[in-house]
């Protein structure tokens, strides 16, 4: 699905492995586009409550989002709602747990006709690492598992995740994260604290010469130098040479306004109100930045908490929504494209971590999109020393989510740094993903039977 991080992780990898002569054939949802490079399935999940959001994607994808879609998917919700309310009141589950049964019906054909030799289970719902485990239950056949968030979501810095879970999809993802620790070949996260968080709850990992709680970063490829889906196999760069930066049309200018542009989901925990709540004693001191300074929002509606803001401050010239920026039909760009051109469009890139005690296992994927567009960063973290470290290697405003006056602070030298045309340039230090990728290829290198060539 063009732009999305889950998405992205994974195609970024795949020419990669197409150049090392993985014969691949990926399983997705529907959702997304159909690859061309390689064998693609993608299955409908079969709960209702999956079935609706899968369908809603689908047909936007095929007919828009006009009345037609309108009218349809409202009638598809109401002939569904029974089953959905029978399906969360029996499982409670989330709703894209039932992918796993035709992704595993089929992975599990496939591998008894000796056609596949590894699982490589990736993915941001948890129904993936499920299809995964009952595939490696009932076949043995070798499993490697790539978990982007933590299934176990922890509630203070004190909380192990050791605790009764608060409900039941909630203790399901607990169960899940102990079977894949014990019955995964590889098993690698995101960051040091997933890794960390993850050995206190399954000392297994633990063991000697174990393969398991493995961190590797995801990195990420500037748009169109390696994972775009389209009709044509773009070559990745070889082992150890770096992709090269996406070149600027034209240089960045300083314009009338300071432009601070967000990127991505927002939530309540993850909310651009963290920065409006503080304009206000900004304006207070510089009463001139309240006609200069605009918040842009691309890829997600406002969150509640930055409605609110919104409403109390009178800031709705201010902050200016942009939705999800789609594929282009007239140019043929891709969304990601299109992004990147409004990313080095901006002053300063906002990093939104979150307020939340699972932050220290947690780096937003936007970060290594951020790296590749030599644009200012500026980003608000919550107890992640991993995360601060690689900003502040490559020289980026970082403030503390829980901390006002560290936001205050860097919000003031910003205006002070773009009155004086002197924003703090971003230190280029992209990570791409060639160093994830052969990570993983030495995994597979291990197994004999791989049909590496």
């Amino acid at each position: 699905m063009d732009g999305r991080a889950a998405s992205q992780t994974i195609t970024d990898k795949i020419p990669y492995f197409l150049e090392a002569g993985i014969d691949l054939t990926v399983f997705s949802s529907i959702t997304g586009i159909k690859d061309t490079r390689f064998e693609h399935r993608q299955f409908l999940a079969w709960g209702p409550a999956a079935f609706r959001f899968d369908f809603r994607h689908w047909f936007a994808n095929q007919y828009g989002r006009g009345l037609a879609y309108k009218i349809v998917t409202t009638a598809v919700s109401i002939v569904l709602a029974p089953f959905i309310a029978l399906e969360r009141l029996l499982l409670g589950f989330s709703s894209q747990w039932s992918w796993a049964i035709p992704a595993y019906l089929h992975g599990k054909k496939r591998i008894q006709n000796k056609e596949v030799d590894v699982v490589y289970s990736t993915a941001g719902a948890w129904s993936a690492q499920l299809a995964a485990l009952w595939l490696k239950k009932s076949t043995g056949v070798f499993w490697m598992t790539e978990i982007h968030d933590p299934l176990v979501i922890r509630s203070s810095p004190d909380d192990v995740g050791f605790g009764d879970q608060p409900n039941r999809d909630a203790r399901f993802r607990k169960w899940l994260e102990a079977q894949i620790c014990k019955h995964a070949d590889v098993a690698w996260w995101f960051t040091d604290g997933a890794v960390h968080y993850a050995k206190l709850r399954n000392p297994n990992l633990n063991e000697p010469g174990n393969a398991k709680g493995v961190m590797v970063i995801p990195g990420a490829e500037p748009p169109g130098a390696a994972g775009e889906v389209s009709n044509v196999t773009v070559p990745a760069a070889p082992a150890g040479q770096v992709v090269q930066k996406p070149k600027e049309e034209h240089p960045h200018r300083y314009g009338a306004h300071l432009v601070i542009s967000h990127f991505g989901s927002l939530a309540k925990n993850r909310s651009i109100s963290t920065i409006l709540n503080r304009l206000p004693n900004l304006f207070q001191k510089h009463p001139e930045a309240r006609s200069v300074i605009q918040v842009h929002v691309y890829g997600a509606k406002v969150d509640p908490f930055t409605a609110e803001a919104i409403a109390q401050h009178g800031f709705a010239d201010l902050v200016i929504e942009h939705g999800r920026i789609e594929k282009d039909p007239i140019t043929g760009k891709s969304g990601r494209e299109r992004i990147a051109e409004c990313m080095q469009a901006s002053d300063v890139l906002l990093l939104l971590h979150g307020d939340d005690a699972w932050c220290a296992e947690y780096i937003p994927s936007k970060m290594y999109e951020y790296f590749w567009m030599g644009r200012p960063i500026w980003a608000i973290t919550h107890l992640n020393p991993q995360m601060n470290a690689l900003l502040a290697e490559r020289n980026a405003y970082i403030s503390t989510a829980d901390d006002a006056a560290s936001i205050d602070q860097t919000l003031e030298r910003i205006w002070l740094d773009w009155q004086q045309k002197n924003l703090m340039p971003l230190a280029f230090k992209p990570i791409g993903v060639d160093q994830a990728a052969q990570r993983i290829l030495q995994f597979v290198e291990c197994i004999p039977t791989a049909k590496a060539q």
